[in-house]
């Protein structure tokens, strides 16, 4: 199970909206027979590589036993049952990490492997698939992306200068990390302050990846420039709006943006209603890359999962800080967090924290 959770790793970048899986086939003796991850959304799963693996080998695994990383699938989506695929191939026992918390599968495909005669066991690795598809069972299980908000800040928690100056606070290998949390994810999102402020292009450009993520961007009342840097050819681009603008969204839709509409309280976007509009669009993993005023929005509305904060070793003093929320009236009403991990990335250090609970579901 363990080599089929590195697998699932290494699909890590590739398989979204899909979840990220790995498969080993062993004959009764331990040998591995074949192995493989899922592919692209609409290529072959962990199982169907494996067994690829095995034939491609010459060998037989008539009586083995299939270690996958997440319950075999029992529908026909973009690819076929693989449930199905394993019993063909005469597969003896499945070893199950976890189920799948899809409302297709959710057990099916663990009862059509007993219906055929296969022994089922499920775990170990269960922990470990779940956090490598955390997005994944948030959109199935809650209907909404698991969303990370990513934060470069001061050791003093500053994430810019009063002038607005923000590059470079922590170092380029931090800023290589960054990149790789934007490639995991299915869509990035920023708001229209970042993207006047500083025009970025918001895509991983410092990390290899085999696609780029989508773009949303908040912007209550489309005030995004046509020759804006973040249209890039062949991404998807989101827009969200609260006020609308026939002209304005013709304009940005024949630069190859999506508008939706939106509209909440006070003349901005409804972020509780994005969100679950974004999960109706297949995003697991949302990573939030903002200016303060958005990243308190949505942490005052607990829309936030997790964070993942850039420390540099400087003091700022009087600036820009990471989130624009409150004033809160008492300490029991601040946001409890999990610090699930710390790295030193050269100079700087990472910390992960979760919001407490928030992934109970």
């Amino acid at each position: 199970m363990q080599q089929a959770l590195a697998l699932a790793g290494q699909s890590l970048l590739l398989t979204s909206p899909n979840p990220r899986v790995g498969c080993v086939i062993a004959s009764p003796d331990g040998q591995v027979l074949g192995q493989g991850c899922t592919q692209r959304a609409g290529e072959a799963h962990a199982e169907v590589m494996a067994l690829r693996d095995a034939k491609n080998q010459g060998h037989s695994v008539v009586g083995a036993t299939a270690y996958v990383t997440l319950e075999p699938c029992s529908h026909q989506g973009r690819t076929g049952p693989c449930c199905d695929a394993l019993v063909a191939a005469g597969i003896k026992k499945v070893v199950a990490a976890i189920k799948d918390p899809n409302p297709q599968v959710a057990g099916q495909g663990l009862a059509r492997l007993r219906a055929a005669g296969i022994a089922v066991e499920i775990g170990p690795g269960g922990t470990e698939s779940r956090e490598l598809n955390i997005g994944f069972f948030s959109r199935m299980v809650r209907q909404t992306p698991w969303v990370r908000m990513k934060l470069a800040a001061s050791l003093d928690g500053k994430t810019a200068l009063d002038n607005g100056t923000s590059q470079w606070i922590t170092s380029t290998i931090a800023r290589a990390d960054g990149h790789a949390w934007r490639a995991r994810a299915c869509a990035v999102l920023t708001g229209i302050g970042t993207v006047l402020a500083d025009n970025p292009k918001l895509d991983v450009r410092l990390v290899a990846t085999p696609r780029q993520p989508a773009l949303v961007l908040i912007d209550s009342r489309l005030e995004t420039p046509l020759d804006a840097a973040l249209f890039i050819p062949g991404r998807t681009l989101l827009i969200y709006a609260a006020v609308p603008n026939a002209a304005k969204q013709a304009a940005l839709a024949a630069q190859g943006a999506t508008v939706v509409l939106l509209a909440g309280a006070n003349g901005k976007v409804d972020l509780a209603a994005m969100l679950r509009d974004l999960a109706r669009r297949e995003i697991n993993e949302l990573h939030l890359e903002a200016g303060e005023k958005l990243n308190g929005s949505l942490i005052r509305e607990g829309l936030v999962d997790e964070f993942v904060v850039y420390l540099a070793p400087k003091l700022i003093g009087q600036g820009r800080g990471m989130a624009h929320f409150g004033p809160l009236q008492d300490l029991a009403q601040a946001v409890p967090l999990d610090f699930k991990s710390t790295a030193m990335l050269g100079p700087d250090l990472r910390v992960v924290a979760r919001v407490c609970g928030r992934d109970l579901f």
